[in-house]
């Protein structure tokens, strides 16, 4: 059966489990020098409508390091749903490369990718979610805490594509995750469902940091909201992650951001720079996530 994933939870806890595992053995390869060509000769092709560091660099990197090769799709290169529809892209596509990643604006074109092609499609972010960066992210949290489960995570912001990704992993691996975002700015109802009650809405910062073991935020102004800038900002302001907010946290608390920060906006100097922020271990591990991603797809592990 083919494995694609466009969202957290399409894996059942016990691939989750597996992904991470796997995640740590290629850290662990990588830092001692041993070759794991795992994907030798396969082709990942890589569709971009949005600009991008950690999604194109890890996801390229990795499937070199795997032994594989990567193909760069920019937005003018196929002008995806524009030139053709996404369900001819992933026809052609899957003639030629082994495994499909996409970057988009909205989550229907990742869904049309993976419903028109045969070989495996990856959701690098869409409006929806970002199953690799939380991925990342609970990894991350497994090498600082050892275990998710029980865990209280805090998101300060959105009620985003990242919000959605962390409900989905909060159902799946049971830990609480609890958002404080502005009203009007609330995630999808449906998805916040079924998170079940592994997860919390609120409107007070305060009340969803106090004994938290996670401290998180993102941008208030995603990519394609750049309109929305000065009243987003406006709305926001209660919700900065600073020193006074941090310190209602467990002393021992984790500060995370998924990256791009907009320093002095979601985000201060002092926190993201700070003892407790963990924000450049989450960058660093996108690479090792998406290369047992890319393993478990294609079932070469």
């Amino acid at each position: 059966m083919k494995r694609d994933l466009l969202r957290l939870s399409d894996l059942a806890t016990e691939e989750l489990d597996a992904v991470l595992a796997l995640a740590g053995r290629l850290k662990k390869n990588l830092r001692e020098g041993k070759q794991h060509l795992l994907l030798a000769g396969r082709t990942l092709a890589m569709i971009f409508e949005k600009p991008s560091l950690r999604t194109r660099v890890t996801f390229e990197v990795g499937m070199g390091q795997l032994g594989g090769h990567a193909v760069h799709l920019a937005p003018g290169d196929i002008k995806l749903g524009e030139r053709e529809s996404p369900r001819d892209i992933a026809r052609n596509l899957e003639r030629w490369v082994d495994l499909v990643m996409a970057r988009v604006f909205t989550h229907q074109s990742v869904v049309d990718l993976a419903s028109g092609a045969r070989v495996p499609v990856l959701n690098g972010l869409s409006d929806l979610h970002h199953p690799c960066q939380v991925l990342a992210d609970v990894f991350t949290l497994l090498e600082h805490r050892q275990q998710v489960r029980g865990l209280r995570v805090a998101f300060v912001g959105d009620g985003n594509n990242m919000a959605h990704s962390w409900m989905d992993a909060a159902a799946r691996l049971h830990f609480d995750f609890v958002l404080a975002c502005p009203k009007g700015y609330e995630p999808d109802p449906g998805i916040t469902a079924q998170g079940g009650n592994w997860v919390t809405v609120t409107h007070d910062p305060a009340a969803a940091v106090r004994d938290a073991d996670v401290v998180y935020t993102d941008v208030w102004t995603s990519m394609g909201q750049e309109a929305e800038t000065q009243k987003r900002l406006k709305d926001f302001a209660p919700y900065q992650v600073n020193e006074k907010l941090v310190a209602l946290a467990r002393p021992d608390a984790l500060v995370m951001h998924c990256l791009p920060a907009h320093r002095g906006e979601e985000i201060t100097d002092a926190v993201i720079d700070g003892p407790q922020s963990v924000v450049f271990d989450q960058a660093e591990n996108r690479l090792h996530v998406q290369k047992a991603v890319m393993v478990w797809a294609l079932g070469a592990g």
